[in-house]
């Protein structure tokens, strides 16, 4: 239990700090709805920065786990791991920049944004410089530093949120109140400010993070074939996850006739997929604490009721997040401007798809502690020919709804087969029974608040608060007697 306790322990630091981040960025979703001129601008930031999350699992090729990997090897030397590691993703991610650079004019025209070439070159900048900052973080996480690594991750965050409201609310007040000339402000430049404000947090956070990057030892070339055989089947997996979480929105303005109001539409799609973001920084808070937590934990001969554990509880706790947001969604509508909100009926499958993307992660390890990473990628590929072919045939006819449902199908889906393969390979008494009534237990209380909750604001969320506190009872009562609290639980028996 004492794993388990420290597990915990590490998701409550990296997930406070992801959740406070998160807020704040959560911040910027309502600015940006009221700042910028319509929903379409809105949606040129919601699909580059698809392209971005992709761009940097392509440009880390699986290095951040292979990392983990060899470092906690019985005669793995962490520093050269992390040296060897470090250069090539170096390495890669500079020519990647300077192509990017070379050939922004011709990009940007592919994407449909001939007119603002410097987007595309902005942004290729930034996905590089991410993506060699993934190993020093990966390192830190190696290092069980949660909390160096939280204070960085939420340096960065205010500073771009800073810069932000530097370019899009001081400015423009300074300009149209007091008529105050700024040289280097272009009224109408609008969205480019989001990407100036993330390529100047992107660059403070790299300074802060050269004082780990100096404890690298120099690559070694053995070590490095080494890394790659076992990282690069994982850039195949990466892709293929990664596009399962972005390529509706890649492909979404070739989706529909109308380019203008699928770049609308993407807007309001982009708006309300923000609002789920709590399952989201939950599910990554937990992964960045589970997976050294596995390597290291591979080691121990009780090693597979530890994940069972990990997993009943990540489930427990997930759909907790998932059935509060659902049941307080006139809440959380607030996040966005009005115009948005039509798009708020998402949230609750959106949230159900981050939970099944949590417990694939965490099926995730029997390919991976069995060197079957190609598993992995098989596995993705399902996915991404599920995403694939859902929304190519329902966002024609259904705009974001079918993109809602293709990612919903697709982590669904996969679950499944891993769950079915890892019982084959690596099997794991998992506690399926808790967890079945967890989920039919939220599934039902959520259905009792959809088709019997009155009109009335203040009546619905006495509903809500009445039908989240049976859930809360049922866990105490099942999996996490009240006793177990820290501090307070000695009070109770």
């Amino acid at each position: 239990m004492a794993e388990m306790k420290n597990l915990a322990r590490q998701t409550a630091v990296y997930g406070i700090s992801n959740i406070l981040g998160k807020f704040l960025n959560w911040l910027l979703v309502p600015l940006y709805t009221y700042v910028l001129t319509s929903s379409a601008e809105y949606g040129v930031v919601t699909n580059l920065y698809a392209w971005t999350a992709l761009l940097l699992v392509i440009l880390t090729y699986g290095m951040e786990t292979g990392f983990f990997r060899f470092a906690n090897k019985e005669d793995g030397d962490a520093q050269k791991v992390f040296g060897t590691v470090l250069t090539s993703v170096a390495v890669t991610s500079t020519i990647f920049a300077m192509l990017v650079m070379l050939f922004s004019e011709d990009v940007a025209v592919w994407l449909g944004y001939s007119s603002h070439p410097e987007y595309v070159t902005m942004m290729g900048i930034i996905v590089a410089i991410d993506a060699v900052g993934t190993i020093p973080f990966a390192y830190l996480r190696y290092e069980n530093k949660a909390g160096k690594f939280a204070i960085f991750k939420l340096l960065m965050i205010i500073v771009n949120i800073a810069a932000n409201l530097f370019f899009l609310v001081l400015c423009p007040m300074l300009k149209s109140k007091y008529d105050v000339e700024i040289p280097f402000y272009d009224e109408n430049y609008g969205v480019g400010y989001i990407f100036v404000s993330n390529l100047i947090s992107t660059l403070f956070v790299t300074l802060l993070l050269l004082p780990e990057i100096r404890k690298a030892k120099s690559p070694d070339a053995g070590l490095l074939k080494k890394i790659l055989g076992y990282s690069l089947p994982l850039l195949l997996l990466g892709i293929a996850g990664i596009m399962n979480q972005t390529i509706d929105k890649i492909i979404f303005p070739y989706l529909m006739p109308d380019r203008a109001v699928a770049e609308s539409e993407l807007g309001i799609y982009g708006a309300c997929f923000k609002v789920a973001m709590v399952m989201m920084v939950f599910t990554q808070a937990f992964r960045y604490a589970y997976e050294p937590f596995v390597f290291a934990q591979s080691k121990g001969e009780d090693k597979k009721v530890q994940y069972s554990l990990a997993m009943k509880y990540y489930v427990i706790f997930a759909l907790l997040i998932a059935l509060g947001m659902s049941l307080f969604m006139d809440v959380f509508a607030l996040l966005v401007s009005p115009s948005y909100r039509v798009g708020m009926t998402i949230v609750p499958l959106v949230l159900l798809t981050y939970l099944f993307q949590g417990v694939y992660f965490n099926l995730s390890i029997w390919y991976k502690l069995t060197d079957r990473t190609y598993w992995g990628a098989i596995l993705s590929t399902i996915g991404l020919v599920i995403t694939l072919v859902v929304n190519i045939a329902l966002v024609p006819e259904f705009s974001y709804y079918g993109s809602a449902i293709a990612s919903f199908l697709c982590y669904l889906c996969v679950t499944i087969i891993s769950y079915i393969m890892s019982q084959k390979y690596f099997p794991i008494d998992y506690d399926n029974k808790s967890m079945a009534i967890y989920l039919v237990l939220a599934l039902g209380l959520y259905a009792i608040f959809y088709f019997v909750a009155p009109e009335g604001l203040i009546i619905r969320l006495l509903v809500s608060t009445v039908l989240l506190s049976v859930y809360i009872i049922v866990l105490f009562r099942r999996d996490f007697p009240a006793s177990s609290l820290p501090v307070v639980g000695k009070y109770f028996r």
